[in-house]
């Protein structure tokens, strides 16, 4: 069994028991699909967000296998994610403690303790009231910018999230506080890291955030500011050099943004004008 406890949980946890502590907490649940539960617990008088992880299955485990992707076997990815984005200065939540057992990968139960990230808020919540008052100019343009040098950022560090909806970027509440955006990254658990990141990658990450932005009204040139912003160079230059690849990008976000209209989604705001 591996195992991870950081000094305070180490003091109400021993190394052997942590799986069994960790299963038998109790708080708000957040999620609970797919064998994975999150919930929001209070352990020592301090408040954490644990992750469950009881196994895929091996029909998960074949399924991807046949897809040709790497199956997320449990918590070890987020672990992994959220100490190495603090090893770089990238906010995350910090892992408090972690462990995975040594049974066969199916059915191997593991978790993640992390500290809470207080005071943030999902910019998904953030924009909600956008729809019926729309913000001033400035604070559009600010998020904007805010993402596309927070992705910019995340990539170049080597990591892709592979979930990369503005649902999962945090806004810090003061910073907010005074019409400004600084951002964190959550939800890490289907995350990898890469030397450099592979465009096929690339692709997945930008698409995503690009569709969960759709209804909000960003016009095409906001969309290549956020392209020079994320690129660092001169726009020119980067659609000379990549065109093709932010192409693809559209292409992507359009079909996730197909989809969801059929899955009831979206909220169908988007014209198809950010092109």
């Amino acid at each position: 069994m591996t195992v991870f406890l950081r000094e305070e949980v180490s003091k109400i946890w021993s190394k052997a028991e942590a799986l069994d502590r960790a299963f038998a907490l109790e708080g708000e649940v957040y999620r609970d699909v797919a064998r994975r539960k999150t919930m929001r617990v209070e352990l020592g008088q301090r408040i954490y967000f644990v992750k469950l992880h009881d196994g895929v299955g091996w029909f998960e485990v074949i399924k991807n296998w046949l897809q040709l992707k790497r199956p997320v076997l449990g918590a070890e990815n987020e672990y992994e994610a959220c100490r190495d984005l603090a090893e770089v200065g990238i906010r995350a939540p910090l892992a408090a403690a972690f462990a995975t057992d040594d049974g066969a990968f199916a059915s191997r139960r593991s978790f993640i303790l992390c500290d809470e990230l207080k005071d943030h808020t999902s910019l998904e919540d953030v924009v909600a009231p956008w729809f019926e008052n729309k913000p001033a100019p400035l604070t559009r343009l600010r998020m904007l910018a805010a993402v596309a040098e927070f992705a910019r950022h995340f990539h170049a560090r080597g990591f892709i999230h592979r979930d990369f909806y503005i649902c999962h970027l945090l806004a810090e509440g003061q910073a907010l506080a005074n019409n400004e955006f600084d951002l964190a990254v959550l939800d890490l658990h289907r995350a990898r890291r890469f030397d450099v990141v592979p465009d096929r990658w690339l692709r997945r990450d930008l698409a995503a955030l690009l569709f969960s932005t759709l209804d909000l009204g960003y016009s095409r040139r906001d969309w290549l500011r956020f392209i020079r912003l994320y690129a660092a160079r001169p726009l020119r230059e980067e659609l000379h050099e990549r065109g093709h690849f932010w192409l693809s990008v559209k292409r992507r976000a359009d079909k996730l943004y197909r989809e969801g209209i059929r899955k009831d989604l979206v909220k169908g705001l988007y014209n198809g004008d950010v092109n």
